[in-house]
């Protein structure tokens, strides 16, 4: 009966346009575990221990929210599914990560050391080279850019077809990235590497997204760019950072063109909403100098 429901529960949520691959997991995980119990509906207690077991208090939260949304639908229907309060383990989103602004220099290094990588001649070391090298050029997710198909490098520019909740976007190119992109189809072709996927390895399709974020890491460990295990450092998702930073800092000091510009971002970077796009303000100390300055400027005017 739980997992009727939740096959119901989650079908909705794409007929929305939602992936929903994490929350489906999570709710098939808390009803095996319920099942094994000989549950058939959610009961708060089973609820609370199975969120005691996650390894952290964030995950514990993480699965109590997605477990408690799933309750109102559930107890809509039937109402033997128990419902908790809301708030019981913790309240509030986690803060993001502070954006780690990765150097031209750095990115060069780590483009060149992927060419080092293991097999030699084979495909899999330009596949790093350009991959790393794209994301960092267009802000593009890593997900967006492994899900890129070789149609989708166009006159036009990358069609996007794996953005957030489904969502397609066309993302021009400047011609020096079209040529890189040229290049690498070049170096396919001579290495005989197959696939329909722009990016592939020597089994023909694409890294997962868990191998790319790996070698990545693995690089910028090799390169002294990255601490040991456990310790913070740089991450590919912070390609992404970079970009907005730096397009961000490039904008000129004027309301109206920022205005402009945030918007122009936003839909670039595909963010679904441009708050998301005003969040590498206040987190990046260059940029939130530079408010600082200007209000600081402000204030000093009006007071004259």
């Amino acid at each position: 009966m739980m997992n009727a429901q939740i096959e119901r529960y989650v079908a909705l949520h794409r007929s929305f346009g939602r992936k929903f691959e994490v929350q489906e997991r999570l709710l098939r995980l808390f009803a095996a575990y319920a099942h094994g119990f000989g549950d058939r509906h959610v009961t708060v207690e089973r609820l609370y221990d199975w969120c005691r077991s996650a390894s952290s208090q964030n995950v514990a939260r993480d699965r109590f929210d997605h477990l408690r949304r799933f309750c109102l639908y559930a107890h809509a229907e039937d109402r033997q599914h128990q419902v908790p309060p809301a708030g019981v383990f913790g309240r509030g989103k986690r803060r993001r990560p502070t954006p780690h602004i990765i150097e031209p220099e750095q990115v060069q290094a780590i483009m060149q050391a992927a060419l080092d990588l293991p097999p030699k001649g084979k495909i899999s070391p330009h596949t790093y080279h350009y991959l790393f090298g794209l994301l960092a050029i267009t802000g593009l997710r890593l997900s967006e850019a492994l899900a890129l198909q070789r149609e989708d490098f166009t006159a036009d520019g990358l069609i996007i077809r794996n953005g957030k909740f489904g969502k397609q976007r066309l993302l021009p190119i400047q011609p020096s990235t079209r040529k890189a992109l040229e290049a690498y189809l070049a170096v396919r072709r001579k290495l005989g590497a197959h696939g329909n996927d722009l990016f592939v390895h020597i089994r023909g399709h694409a890294p997962s997204t868990t191998r790319a974020y790996i070698m990545f890491v693995r690089l910028a460990r090799e390169l002294g760019f990255r601490g040991p295990p456990g310790d913070p450092g740089m991450r590919v998702h912070d390609l992404r950072h970079t970009f907005a930073v730096r397009s961000l800092e490039s904008c000129p000091r004027d309301r109206e063109a920022i205005r402009h510009h945030m918007a122009a971002l936003s839909s670039y970077l595909g963010h679904t909403d441009v708050a998301n796009t005003y969040w590498y303000l206040e987190a990046t100390p260059v940029l939130l100098r530079d408010i600082a300055v200007a209000g600081e400027q402000l204030f000093l005017g009006g007071a004259a």
